[in-house]
């Protein structure tokens, strides 16, 4: 790599660093492009080297997230999850979980910018069915081999995304309050949603 495109790579990896530092401290909506740019000690000019707005910024990092996921799952070598089983299921909430904690900032924008553009811009929708997509084939395969779901797999699978999403907005921020282990959340979660997916009368849990 060139000197140039050395450069040039330093200070998209600085703006995008500045960013979810800014995202976390003033929320999304209220962070501007000024900011991310004085906190990464560079010119304002220079975003737009980079980035044609700051959804086109929060855009890149939700492609670097889902980077992380895919290799995250792909360290995994197994057939499809069985949803029905509880530790499988667990296990993927956890994954799920996890990464939503660990990428917290972009979480705080992603949900903070789909509030704002409203319903009828249906970007939240849209947002569920490509995030879930990993659940979505999970449980089509469910359907295949002959149990019975609650819903539609892309319905459902939303339905679990939309949940795992409001919470890990609501409980993975600063309140020492809201006193939730990893553990109690994805527990939680393993036994409400395993009720729906195996049944009431399922041994599973």
């Amino acid at each position: 790599m060139g000197v140039r495109k050395a450069r040039a790579a330093e200070t998209e990896a600085a703006l995008k660093d500045a960013a979810l530092r800014q995202f976390v401290e003033r929320g999304y909506l209220n962070t501007k492009i000024t900011d991310i740019t004085a906190a990464a000690s560079r010119a304002t000019g220079s975003f737009y080297d980079h980035f044609a707005s700051k959804d086109d910024l929060l855009q890149a990092l939700l492609v670097d997230l889902h980077g992380k996921a895919h290799d995250r799952f792909a360290q995994e070598d197994h057939p499809p999850h069985d949803l029905t089983d509880r530790d499988q299921l667990r296990e993927h909430l956890a994954v799920a979980w996890h990464l939503m904690r660990d990428n917290r900032p972009i979480m705080i924008a992603l949900f903070e910018q789909a509030m704002a553009a409203g319903p009828s811009a249906g970007r939240l929708w849209r947002r569920l069915i490509e995030d879930t997509q990993v659940l979505r084939e999970h449980l089509e395969h469910l359907r295949e081999t002959g149990h019975s779901l609650p819903g539609d797999p892309e319905l459902v699978a939303a339905a679990m995304g939309g949940m795992l999403s409001m919470l890990a907005y609501a409980l993975l921020g600063d309140d020492p309050d809201s006193g939730r282990s990893d553990d109690e959340v994805i527990d939680t979660l393993t036994r409400l949603l395993l009720h729906g997916l195996a049944g009431p009368g399922s041994t599973s849990a």
